[in-house]
């Protein structure tokens, strides 16, 4: 018979430095500016994300499908009052999950995530590091 036995020794990490305290600080909510005419910003939106859909991958028909689609859902959101960059983009992902992507390289978060840069480049935010 044989007898293992698996010491515990508990773990002593190191004492956080002032920079990682920093980082730990919660990144402050983006609001966009209310908008002045949404149709302008939703076609600015259709065409910007077209654009960067042909140009990640290949180009796919079903790219025009999933951009218009993404742009119907900000215009709609926007319309409603919404501006908070967060809840833009929660909505496209949960919106955008009925939609048929078996065509497509993309899904759902992609889409998301790519109006959020597209709007925070707009913004001429820094999509790395909020700033």
């Amino acid at each position: 018979m044989l007898l293992t036995v698996i010491l515990c020794v508990p773990l002593r990490l190191p004492q956080r430095s002032f920079a990682f305290k920093n980082m730990t600080q919660p990144i402050p909510p983006i609001t966009l500016p209310p908008p002045e005419n949404p149709q302008l910003e939703g076609q600015w939106l259709q065409e910007s994300l077209l654009r960067w859909l042909d140009t990640e991958f290949i180009p796919e028909a079903v790219n025009q499908n999933i951009a218009q689609r993404a742009a119907q859902i900000f215009m709609r959101q926007r319309m409603e009052g919404e501006n908070d960059l967060g809840s833009l983009v929660i909505a496209i992902v949960t919106e955008m999950q009925s939609f048929d992507f078996s065509k497509s390289f993309y899904g759902e978060f992609a889409i998301a995530n790519a109006v959020s840069d597209l709007l925070l480049e707009s913004l001429g935010i820094d999509k790395c590091c909020g700033q």
